[in-house]
């Protein structure tokens, strides 16, 4: 019988999201230009993605899945032969470490995909560890589709173009992605949550 991961191996693992891109990218005869309009993104942004030197936010995966016409579990395990139950080992999980400098397009939270396998669900969720920053450092975001996050530690912090809210352990937040939205802990370590993030189908 295998032997699943550790948790330490498992977040040792660099998933290779840019190279999945650009793999599907090149395969539908996309130049990046083309994703460029389709994703509303810039050049500079996409070729730092494809070049796995820039770690994309949820958001912006939601745009690339559904320019490429791909689900977001594209992005963290090759497709396999789905049965309706899914079943994911703590060893399983793929975790996206955030790079040690922000740039344009970089993200400032860590993602965690909860299942990576099943290429046709409807749902993609996550753990999600918000970094602690001050205000003027808040990135705000806005996709298609609807998000919930059940906050497990710490004070999270949610904000609008006209709203703030704070979240603690045990309260929940559910919103449409459309609207310019950003998180920040506001603790000195980071704030943990389960997200599920929902996008329309093509």
């Amino acid at each position: 019988m295998a032997r699943k991961k550790s948790d330490s191996a498992q977040h040792d693992e660099r998933i290779k999201i840019g190279a999945r891109i650009r793999d599907c990218r090149a395969k539908k005869q996309l130049t990046l230009e083309d994703l460029c309009t389709k994703t509303g993104l810039s050049k500079a942004v996409l070729a730092g993605i494809e070049n796995d030197e820039t770690v994309p936010p949820l958001g912006t995966l939601l745009r690339l899945s559904k320019a490429l016409d791909v689900s977001m579990a594209f992005f963290f395990e090759d497709a396999v032969e789905m049965e309706r139950l899914s079943v994911t080992r703590s060893g399983e999980r793929v975790k996206v470490k955030r790079r040690p400098h922000h740039r344009e397009g970089e993200v400032d939270y860590v993602y965690e995909s909860l299942e990576p396998k099943n290429p046709h669900k409807h749902m993609e969720p996550f753990l999600v560890e918000f970094q602690p920053m001050e205000t003027g450092e808040m990135v705000f975001m806005s996709h298609e589709g609807e998000e919930f996050h059940f906050v497990l530690e710490g004070r999270l912090e949610f904000r609008t173009d006209d709203r703030v809210e704070v979240l603690y352990p045990g309260d929940s937040l559910y919103f449409e992605s459309e609207m310019n939205h950003s998180f920040r802990s506001l603790d000195a370590k980071p704030a943990k949550a389960l997200v599920v993030v929902w996008n329309r189908p093509n």
